[in-house]
């Protein structure tokens, strides 16, 4: 597994987002989306084909906000979600930001819990890092 801070193509991202069955959203929206992405972590097998990818938006200061967590159906349950997402938060962390934030999808809760994120009370979205601020 070759994993980088180096984005996907917008074509790339959209795939993954197509099989997510998520949204259907143009090109244009994929490529606007990365453009303003802060940092994004992904991970390719060995022939170059994506397998995953995290993406973070944040004011380089005082927080960052994961916007997407995507690995291929074919690739869930391999570690490779658990990775990234640890990349991405030590990456921020490395450029000083400690507050790292999600929503997590239906479901998911879980995931991000085994990977140092807690729930908030129910009156309060979202989730931040056990330990942080």
């Amino acid at each position: 597994m070759d994993y980088s801070f180096s984005a996907p193509t917008a074509m790339e991202f959209k795939a993954l987002y197509d099989e997510t069955g998520w949204a259907d959203w143009s090109l244009d929206h994929f490529e606007r989306a990365l453009s303003g992405s802060w940092l994004v972590c992904t991970v390719r097998d060995d022939v170059g084909r994506l397998l995953g990818m995290g993406r973070l938006i944040s004011d380089g200061a005082l927080h960052a906000f994961v916007t997407e967590m995507i690995v291929t159906e074919q690739a869930r349950g391999t570690g490779i979600g658990g990775e990234v997402l640890a990349r991405l938060v030590d990456e921020a962390r490395h450029r000083g930001v400690d507050d790292v934030q999600l929503f997590a999808a239906r479901g998911r809760a879980d995931f991000y819990e085994r990977h140092g994120f807690e729930r908030r009370p129910e009156s309060a979205p979202g989730m931040d890092m056990m330990g942080v601020c």
